[in-house]
């Protein structure tokens, strides 16, 4: 019996090893960081007393007197941030002025000892209590930087930030993503010293005790800083990823405290063959000066951005294998403006248009090298998540052809590796045939290097009987989990 099972192995291979998945190729994502890049979009919130004053960056000196919001509704933020595709967001609990946006016990400049609702308010329980009511995940954002707490620059400071993180950590709960950023030192208020302290930001902060605080208190915190763990900065305020991006780094770059100055060509675009997995998040704001330049905080005479701006933007973060932190600044009354509510709810209906019908649905598809049965080329045109096509090992190119019944017109197209395994393409095209034989480029307008967890493609409208995708370098055996080809009328 035993030499008749291993004939049947041998003259039937596609129902061993050719149908078992293929071997990760190291680093992979956890599971948290594969459903934080689901989310695709997410928002942050940037507010405080630099809204009342008309600032970007408060020093510090601020009278805790000034936050006074008369009509704060966080249901109203949650509700304009859902309609606009949303699923996330970040709240400044803390920003570089140091004043907090919850009643912390560890110093009196506060929300406590603000006017607004009388020293009992809370923007950051409010806003946790509306997204749990909405059904959006709820994150925040501790400024290391403090320019205003007198001990900042000594030890004592890095014992009261430890013990605020603790208390955020404690007394709000589930949080998707906690945000730390690379500002640090400079001028400030500190206790009225107004002067100009620096430290070391990579060793100051301690960032493995915080971070085991935070993956001891709530594990399925995603930590941002410059270089992760969970994620990392995308190296620019544009919100653009580079056209290669890598979600690893290798030992030098994944850290909390970039030390370079290569900004996008580092933390845009990763490190192919890094050891740690840390996917870019691209962070922009909706809110202009006249100038042009970015505004985190609402000041009234800003402009909003555009649906059609967001959208591009949308193309070159989420569509280049980032996230997209879209920051919505929220005004003096507490609320987020009309304008940006409406751009934002515009933006995803283009969005939500675009992608709404994946037209190889209706196509006959064929693949030069299927991995066994289970790994069908079929399989990226389901809706299942985790249903992908893969190729033999050893094999690391391949096309996957589409046919159409009649010819189509298309002007938008979409890659997804399977990610759970690692990411693997290296290169590839997109091309279109309406003869079988003769094959033209889509002409995209940027590199079609990798693919990631997903990867939009923007060209001129081409009619075709026939698209097909070819892979031709990759780390191991392709592991492709969705195609998707679109029109978009504009």
């Amino acid at each position: 019996m035993k030499h008749l099972c291993t004939l049947c192995l041998l003259a039937f291979p596609s129902i061993s090893a050719f149908s078992q998945a293929p071997s990760a190729i190291a680093p992979v994502p956890t599971s948290y960081q594969v459903e934080m890049q689901k989310m695709e979009t997410y928002a942050f919130i940037h507010f405080g007393p630099n809204t009342f004053n008309d600032m970007e960056w408060g020093s510090g000196d601020a009278a805790t007197s000034v936050f006074n919001p008369d009509t704060l509704d966080c249901e109203q933020w949650v509700k304009a941030l859902q309609d606009g595709g949303m699923k996330g967001v970040i709240l400044t609990a803390k920003h570089h002025d140091g004043f907090c946006l919850w009643p912390s016990k560890f110093t009196d400049y506060s929300i406590k000892y603000s006017p607004y609702r009388a020293g009992y308010g809370d923007a950051v329980g409010e806003l946790e209590s509306a997204c749990k009511h909405l059904g959006l995940k709820f994150g925040l954002y501790l400024s290391p930087w403090d320019r205003h707490k007198a001990s900042y620059a000594s030890a004592g400071y890095v014992e009261y930030y430890k013990n605020q993180l603790k208390e955020l950590l404690l007394s709000y709960h589930n949080l998707f993503e906690l945000w730390f950023d690379g500002a640090n030192g400079g001028s400030g208020y500190y206790g009225g010293a107004n002067e100009t302290r620096s430290i070391d930001k990579t060793t100051y902060y301690q960032f493995d005790t915080l971070f085991g605080y935070i993956n001891a208190l709530q594990p399925q915190v995603i930590i941002h800083s410059d270089g992760g763990p969970g994620n990392r900065w995308v190296g620019n305020e544009n919100g653009e990823a580079g056209e290669t991006d890598w979600c690893t780094l290798n030992d030098d770059h994944a850290k909390p405290a970039f030390t370079g100055t290569d900004y996008e060509s580092v933390l845009g675009q990763g490190d192919e063959g890094g050891g740690h997995w840390v996917p870019a998040e691209a962070d922009v704001s909706i809110r202009y000066g006249s100038d042009g330049s970015i505004k985190w905080f609402y000041h009234e005479n800003d402009n909003s951005k555009s649906a059609a701006t967001l959208v591009d933007t949308y193309y070159k973060s989420v569509g280049r294998n980032a996230t997209m932190i879209l920051n919505v600044p929220v005004n003096t009354h507490g609320k987020i403006s009309d304008t940006d509510v409406a751009n934002l709810k515009a933006f995803h209906e283009i969005i939500e248009k675009t992608f709404k019908t994946n037209l190889l649905k209706d196509a006959t598809v064929s693949a030069s090298n299927v991995r066994g049965t289970d790994f069908a080329a079929a399989n990226v045109v389901s809706d299942d998540y985790d249903k992908y096509w893969a190729t033999a090992d050893g094999t690391t190119t391949g096309t996957l052809t589409f046919t159409f019944t009649t010819a189509q017109n298309i002007n938008r197209f979409l890659l997804q590796e399977y990610i759970p395994l690692g990411q693997r393409v290296k290169a590839f095209s997109v091309e279109y045939s309406n003869n079988g034989s003769t094959w033209t480029d889509v002409n995209c307008g940027e590199s079609t290097t990798t693919v990631g967890y997903k990867r939009l493609l923007r060209f001129n409208t081409v009619n075709a009987k026939q698209i097909r995708v070819r892979f031709t370098n990759a780390r191991g055996p392709l592991c492709i989990n969705q195609i998707g080809a679109y029109y978009y009328a504009e």
